[in-house]
């Protein structure tokens, strides 16, 4: 049986996630943005949280852990890299290791771009990858520590994951990044029909995330750097994707 998987809406838009092993009754948090929301659904479920998991820094992200701490006796897991300014660690992670979680192996990433030092959490037996502000929903984040070169390799690593896996982003820009998506690659019939989907479950308040790897590879531009489509569109066409990547970045950045 798959980890169970909860996904929870936090401040304005962004989403914290609970991940819990039924047999051994452990529970994770994947960051944490406000404690409320996170205490809320453990009640609710009568789940006792065990662990809590640290993407990256930025403070929607970090800020309810002292108060989720007061409450719960949780380790807490970040990057080495991070550490600094990271609330104190239990367990200091970099790219490449591998810790159990609910009797499955979790593996590290290093997808450093929007931070140095973010990591990214694979369940990969339960098909969920936890990528915060690294790939995002039709979207990636803005680069505001690392390069482009850096983001397009992390955003790389993040492709090669089986495409059946679940998407775990850390915010609800999806309408916003589905608005841009369009300028980039206009002739996609899967992302127009993406954007129908997304457009009718903001209509009804409805999660887009988390999504899968597969439907982000047919239609998030930011891993789409080498498809002649969008490098014709770009006035581009056999331009390093890495340097593709950078203009959609950067096109962003002023959309």
């Amino acid at each position: 049986m798959p980890l169970e998987l909860v996904t929870l809406p936090a401040l304005s838009d962004n989403y914290t996630y609970l991940l819990h092993d039924s047999d051994s009754g452990a529970t994770a948090c994947i960051d944490v943005p406000d404690a409320k929301p996170i205490l809320d659904e453990l009640a609710k479920r009568n789940w006792t949280l065990t662990e809590i998991w640290l993407t990256h820094h930025h403070h929607d992200h970090i800020d309810g852990v002292d108060d989720l701490l007061k409450v719960c006796d949780a380790k807490v897991t970040g990057a080495t890299a991070d550490r600094h300014r990271l609330p104190p660690l239990n367990r200091e992670v970099a790219d490449g290791d591998r810790f159990e979680f609910g009797g499955e192996v979790i593996d590290v990433l290093d997808v450093s771009g929007h931070t140095i030092g973010h990591v990214a959490f694979v369940a990969a037996a339960s098909g969920y990858a936890f990528t915060a502000d690294s790939l995002m929903a039709l979207g990636c984040g803005r680069l505001f520590e690392g390069t482009a070169a850096q983001m397009w390799d992390s955003l790389q690593k993040l492709a090669a994951l089986d495409p059946e896996t679940l998407i775990c982003s850390g915010h609800e820009y999806t309408q916003a990044n589905a608005r841009f998506a369009i300028t980039i690659d206009p002739e996609n019939a899967d992302l127009k029909a993406r954007i129908d989907r997304i457009n009718s479950k903001r209509d009804s308040n409805e999660p887009t995330v988390p999504s899968k790897l597969s439907e982000e590879a047919a239609t998030n531009p930011f891993l789409r750097a080498a498809d002649p489509a969008i490098q014709a569109h770009l006035d581009m066409i056999g331009a390093e994707p890495v340097d593709v990547f950078a203009e959609i970045r950067a096109r962003k950045d002023r959309f």
